[in-house]
């Protein structure tokens, strides 16, 4: 047994559930994509084996159920009774025609009035020791060979950017300078990694460091405190992305790290 479109219709409450649309917003995006579903299909040379899933609806079911889950290609094709290969080439040819129906604000500017406080902060993952160049991908943090990427995210926690992923000895800092810069009148927030940033945007917050010569203050250290419960939503943003595999799998971590 598997899933189908003919199965869970019937349950309109789940299908809203499993596929985040509500029954009657899925079959207009069937009308809309089946045109151009056949023009496709007509337009092959010849017809190959009959698809396991017959129907557009379980073909569209099946990527919705993917852009909801983000799940393995192989545990989609559990669900669906599909090899994983035929699940990438079913993706591969669906994704195009849902682009041409699904519009897309464009707007993705960082104003003042949309932003208000910004939080950055960089995540590590652990990747193998690479063969050369060793020491260009160890994190004396972790005390372990990493990828970083840095992540901006609104107090809100929506994410605003990734950055590109970087070799673990490269310094956080280093990682924003390399970045755009971000809207002059919100407030930014970042850990003690982002030593620096204050001289090179205004209104940017960061801890107070203590020294042996100059302990914290009073002061300082509730100003350390606040915000460092601010900057909590930003760690469970992160934890979110590794638990829901946004972030890229462990072999394109290795694959990254062995680049130059």
């Amino acid at each position: 047994m598997h899933l189908t479109y003919a199965r869970i219709s019937k349950h309109p409450y789940n299908f809203r559930r499993i596929t985040g649309l509500r029954l009657e917003t899925f079959e207009q995006l069937v009308l809309k994509v089946r045109p151009l579903f056949e023009e496709l299909e007509s337009s092959k040379l010849r017809h190959g084996r009959m698809s396991h899933l017959p129907t557009l609806e379980d073909k569209l079911l099946c990527v919705l159920m993917y852009y909801r889950t983000y799940i393995s290609h192989v545990f989609l094709g559990y669900l669906f009774n599909l090899h994983n290969a035929n699940i990438c080439r079913l993706l591969r040819k669906m994704e195009p025609l849902l682009a041409k129906k699904i519009s897309i604000k464009k707007d993705r500017s960082l104003t003042s009035e949309k932003v208000l406080r910004i939080l950055a902060d960089v995540s590590e993952q652990p990747t193998q020791r690479p063969t050369k160049k060793q020491k260009k991908s160890y994190s004396g943090k972790k005390k372990r060979h990493t990828i970083k990427t840095e992540i901006v995210i609104r107090e809100d926690g929506k994410i605003l950017s990734v950055s590109k992923s970087h070799k673990g000895r490269v310094h956080d800092f280093k990682i924003r300078k390399g970045e755009k810069l971000l809207p002059k009148e919100s407030l930014k927030l970042a850990d003690s990694g982002y030593q620096g940033w204050q001289k090179l945007q205004s209104n940017v917050m960061i801890p107070y460091k203590k020294s042996r010569k100059r302990p914290l203050t009073k002061e300082q250290k509730e100003h350390n405190r606040k915000l460092s419960s601010i900057r909590m939503k930003v760690e469970h943003k992160i934890r979110e992305i590794k638990v829901f595999k946004i972030r890229p799998t462990a072999k394109e971590v290795d694959k990254e790290s062995r680049k130059g």
